[in-house]
């Protein structure tokens, strides 16, 4: 058998041109590019970064959440489908789970949305959370912007549905739409209320077969409980709509109010406000991941980390000492 030969690496040249003509092949190397904690590969991603950055901005940025079961990738899978059908690029970030051993991506969306894989006009990546804040990918928000780079003027961001995943999406994205299930019950299947805080649609999936009835119960319930919690008179009242991603139903309902709260927002400065807010919240979340990394590798410090948590749990010490203890090893004595 005739050993597979590595791929030449590219330059900075190659990803930027590559992916600005639209290439998936490259799209992909460049996202993996980006992926890599190898110093010199960052270095380099920041470069091609850079070069694409005046291209991007014109996508439609859209975060898809849900309780389990709700058809999260079946749903993405025909809506993005119905989005080509009318002549849109659409790229799907979807960010799975991952395994605690290899850390690598133990869902396989790409095997859930067969019909988006194969779609000429669509881009489907898979991606491992690799335990970073909420189960979303750490390079979710560069990925996003070589897509939008590379043509595609939607781009879906597939949550995990669990932790703090929705508040972390919602910061990167246009718009949050959440789906829910027919069934919805007396404790409205657990949903939080920070997420009816956040969202911009709820839609109601599996309205089909039996379920109908069952879906526009569950949709009257939703449209109460945001009553409780969105003000009243804001700019945005959040729809709730039902659908059938199995019959594609209710996709271009959902598709229609996604672009009046475009037009809306565009209008009013608010679009461009929220981009420019995500954007400094990208940056001081990275600080803080940089200084914890940075505090975490020096040395001596996982030691006395562990040692600090246990007399903290012994009730030896309190939280406060315990982190002035940690920042004064790590920074030196305040002045």
């Amino acid at each position: 058998m005739t050993p597979r030969r590595a791929r030449a690496p590219l330059d900075v040249d190659a990803y930027v041109e590559g992916v600005l003509s639209g290439s998936r092949a490259v799209l992909a190397r460049a996202i993996t590019l980006i992926e890599s904690t190898n110093p010199e590969h960052e270095q380099l991603a920041q470069q091609v970064l850079t070069r694409v950055l005046p291209h991007t901005g014109r996508a439609q940025r859209i975060g898809i959440s849900g309780v389990p079961g709700a058809g999260k990738s079946t749903f993405i899978d025909a809506f993005g489908t119905y989005l080509t059908g009318l002549g849109h690029k659409v790229a799907v970030l979807a960010i799975d789970p991952s395994s605690r051993v290899s850390g690598g991506s133990i869902l396989g969306d790409k095997t859930r949305m067969q019909r988006l894989a194969n779609d000429p006009n669509a881009f489907v990546r898979p991606s491992p959370s690799a335990g970073s804040l909420g189960g979303v990918a750490r390079k979710t928000r560069e990925a996003s912007l070589l897509c939008e780079a590379a043509g595609y003027d939607v781009v879906i961001i597939e949550t995990v549905g669990v932790g703090q995943s929705e508040t972390t999406v919602a910061e990167m994205v246009d718009f949050f739409l959440v789906l829910m299930l027919p069934n919805a019950g007396d404790e409205l299947q657990g949903i939080k209320k920070g997420i009816l805080e956040l969202v911009d649609l709820i839609a109601v999936n599996k309205a089909d077969g039996t379920n109908v009835e069952a879906a526009n119960r569950a949709a009257r319930q939703y449209e109460m409980a945001l009553r409780y919690v969105r003000p009243a008179g804001a700019a945005w009242q959040v729809p709730v709509l039902t659908c059938s991603a199995l019959e594609g139903r209710g996709l271009d309902r959902i598709w229609k109010k996604i672009r009046e709260h475009a037009e809306l927002m565009e209008k009013s400065g608010e679009r461009q406000a929220r981009r420019d807010q995500q954007l400094l919240s990208w940056t001081w979340a990275l600080v803080e991941e940089a200084i914890l990394s940075r505090l975490h590798s020096t040395p001596g410090m996982r030691e006395r980390i562990a040692r600090l948590e246990r007399e903290i749990l012994d009730r030896r010490t309190t939280p406060f000492l315990a982190a002035q203890e940690i920042l004064s090893a790590f920074l030196g004595p305040s002045s």
